[in-house]
């Protein structure tokens, strides 16, 4: 350690005690700086792709809530983070915005809570992230689940379908007209909200404005997962925002498509229907009691980015994306989806299809890692999917378009030559395709019982006792308190056999069951 002594504005003098970087730190800080000083390029989140920021000394931001930096729980009417909230809601033409320092996360189990009383009933999209399943297991609530849509090729969840939600409140629409107090949509056993995730983890998005028209025609309020979708106020080459589009509360990761740090994200609400105290309770529930200013800053600082420059930034990321769109279109053995622009994808989502080079998507990943230096967002069986941002180059885009196509053109001249075993031939199977077990507890009453660990090969017909996934992207295979079918139990084979790592299964890739 090295100390030195500088003056400060008054000519007092301080000591500054600074670290020799060499060896110091630990092994997981010099592990990342390593990272960052490498050649990788990242095609995944936080947007700012270590490259566009502001920080470039965190411990100089690094405070606690002291006189006149305001205070996140307890914002004061002129105070800074107020001002700093309020501009990200002109932004994104929001009534009202919070920043989030827990990531999406807290703001999907905010809303969840907030817009919902205990031992209530939700309806919510199979396909949610497993927190809005932690919302529904906390509040003790019954969930009844849209499907969405299934996409053959390459096997993704589609869209909700606005006359499936349609379909499903007015099954739960017969309660009388003295009902319509202010706790309507606890009466009768009525839904209380609709939870749907638009855009998915792979970019597809549904009809938010015709569903929350049917929602707001329920009288309850429609909470959108967009947690991917932060970017798609900003340009016209995206699909529409679920803010515009009028769901009630909206939850977007500042950090997974725009230039902010990991962790931020904003929660905004509108409209009459949501609980706006609740909502806002059980955000200091949710969210530590020590906000961190470094994040905080960071939202406030892409906020302002995308004020003043994010215009000209969008225009240049759009064309960044075409351009390598387009020269992909000659890609024989994979297939990079979203060749035509649709009102329903987000085009900055890279989803690469590998059915036809008869290899998987974890394959595909670690090829452009091992080879290229290049490193995906996440893998699935049939696919894997990069990440875009308007911190991305010019070069960074050439790159994955040279390292494609030098894996399409060996890829595709093995399968002509019959080296390569399909996936196909394999036994493929659809990382879509979303069950429909059972469910004989709610998820909060399977986690209050005994459970036991056993082997995948006794599991049918038992109770399960914790969540199965993969992650990413958090789609629960399995909620508890759902039966376990021998498709589940094959679905989590073909995983396990095919290199993918599991979560929620117990040591030794058993499961585990509620005890009967």
């Amino acid at each position: 350690m090295t100390e030195s002594k500088r003056e400060n504005k008054n000519g007092n003098k301080r000591e500054n005690k600074t670290e020799d970087r060499a060896g110091f730190g630990g092994p997981l800080y010099r592990k990342l700086r390593e990272y960052g000083e490498s050649d990788y390029y990242g095609f995944h989140m936080p947007g700012h792709k270590r490259q566009l920021g502001y920080f470039e000394n965190p411990y100089k931001f690094d405070i606690t809530e002291i006189d006149g930096f305001d205070d996140l729980h307890h914002s004061e009417r002129d105070g800074v983070l107020t001002r700093a909230q309020e501009r990200a809601a002109g932004l994104y033409g929001a009534e009202e915005t919070h920043f989030l320092i827990n990531g999406s996360t807290a703001g999907i189990l905010s809303a969840i809570s907030g817009c919902t009383r205990r031992g209530g009933r939700i309806l919510m999209a199979r396909n949610c992230h497993r927190s809005a399943y932690h919302a529904a297991e906390l509040g003790g609530l019954k969930a009844d689940y849209l499907y969405p849509q299934q996409i053959a090729s390459p096997g993704i969840n589609g869209p909700v379908l606005p006359e499936d939600v349609e379909r499903a409140l007015a099954e739960k629409a017969a309660f009388s007209e003295q009902e319509k107090g202010r706790y309507a949509r606890e009466a009768a056993g009525r839904f209380q909200a609709v939870v749907i995730t638009s855009p998915t983890y792979d970019g597809i998005c549904s009809d938010v404005r015709a569903i929350a028209k049917i929602c707001h025609r329920h009288e309850v309020p429609l909470i959108v997962d967009q947690a991917h979708g932060a970017h798609f106020p900003f340009s016209d080459y995206f699909p529409e925002d679920a803010v515009s589009a009028g769901a009630d509360v909206v939850i977007h990761s500042v950090h997974k498509t725009l230039p902010s740090l990991t962790q931020t994200a904003l929660l905004h609400i509108q409209g009459r229907l949501a609980d706006r105290e609740r909502i806002r309770h059980f955000l200091s529930v949710y969210q530590s009691s020590s906000p961190s200013y470094i994040l905080m800053a960071s939202i406030d600082a892409c906020m302002e980015l995308l004020e003043t420059k994010g215009e000209a930034l969008f225009r240049e990321h759009a064309q960044l994306l075409e351009i390598f769109r387009e020269g992909c279109r000659d890609l024989e053995a994979l297939r990079l989806y979203g060749a035509e622009r649709a009102p329903y994808f987000d085009r900055s989502k890279l989803l690469i299809a590998t059915e036809r080079a008869g290899i998987t998507g974890g394959r595909l990943s670690g090829l452009l890692l091992e080879r290229y230096h290049l490193q995906l967002e996440m893998s699935a069986p049939d696919y894997a999917v990069g990440i875009s941002s308007i911190a991305d180059t010019e070069s960074g885009f050439a790159r994955l378009n040279r390292a494609l196509h030098e894996l399409d053109r060996e890829l595709a001249e093995g399968s002509r030559q019959g080296r390569e075993k399909t996936w196909a031939d394999a036994g493929r199977f659809s990382s879509g395709g979303l069950p429909r077990p059972r469910a004989a507890l709610t998820a909060g009453e399977a986690l209050e019982r005994e459970k036991e660990s056993r082997p995948l090969s006794e599991c049918a017909g038992r109770l399960a006792g914790a969540y199965v996934y993969l992650y990413p992207p958090g789609i629960p295979l399995l909620v508890p308190g759902e039966e376990i079918t021998e498709q589940a139990i094959g679905r989590i084979e073909k995983w396990l056999a095919a290199g993918f790592p599991v979560q929620g299964l117990a040591e030794g890739k058993r499961l585990l069951t509620v005890r009967s």
